[in-house]
């Protein structure tokens, strides 16, 4: 497995080794050993899997607090999204900084998020679909998001209408949130 730095320190793009030939091809996304090898000691305990039917679907900015928040293994394995993660620790050095990545059916590239970020991802095309691990249970009470569009965080989508839920359309900003990430 390729593992490519971020400007964000703890945020890597993971590239899983594929395996073709004329019948398709196989790629391993996920081996604890391999994880413990590379200097993850991580208990994913829940797969989230989402469908977009429209490109310009907007998902985020969500989160967990504390102590329900959650490191995410996110992958595109239908069409193609923008994925974005955003620091939000409080006292780091990149703290409201933002990364983005393509990430496609073809390029299976996956992005490690760590505890303290908020994620979202933009659909570049119709019927995307996007599954990623957690290593904590979703917690109703904790669940938070913010504004995609802050402008105290600057996300650039790429995009001027976005397919927005209600809760990411009433998210509030990051200045009226209630997020509780410490730099550690």
């Amino acid at each position: 497995m390729k593992i490519t730095k971020t400007k964000i320190e703890d945020v890597l793009i993971l590239e899983p080794k594929v395996f073709g030939d004329d019948r398709g091809w196989f790629t391993e996304t996920y081996s604890k050993i391999r994880f413990q090898e590379l200097g993850f000691d991580i208990e994913f305990v829940q797969d989230n899997h989402s469908m977009s039917a429209k490109k310009g679907t907007l998902r985020g900015l969500h989160f967990q607090t504390n102590p329900k928040s959650q490191i995410k293994l996110v992958r595109c394995t239908k069409g193609k999204i923008l994925d974005v993660a955003v620091d939000l620790r409080e006292g780091s050095p990149t703290y409201k900084n933002w990364i983005a990545v393509e990430l496609t059916e073809e390029n299976k590239k996956q992005v490690f998020i760590p505890k303290g970020f908020a994620h979202g991802f933009l659909t570049l095309t119709d019927d995307a679909e996007v599954q990623y691990k957690v290593d904590e249970y979703y917690s109703p009470e904790n669940d938070r998001s913010i504004r995609f569009d802050d402008p105290e965080i600057g996300v650039v989508w790429g995009i001027d209408d976005p397919i927005l839920s209600e809760k990411d359309l009433n998210a509030p900003s990051l200045k009226d949130s209630d997020i509780n990430f410490k730099y550690w």
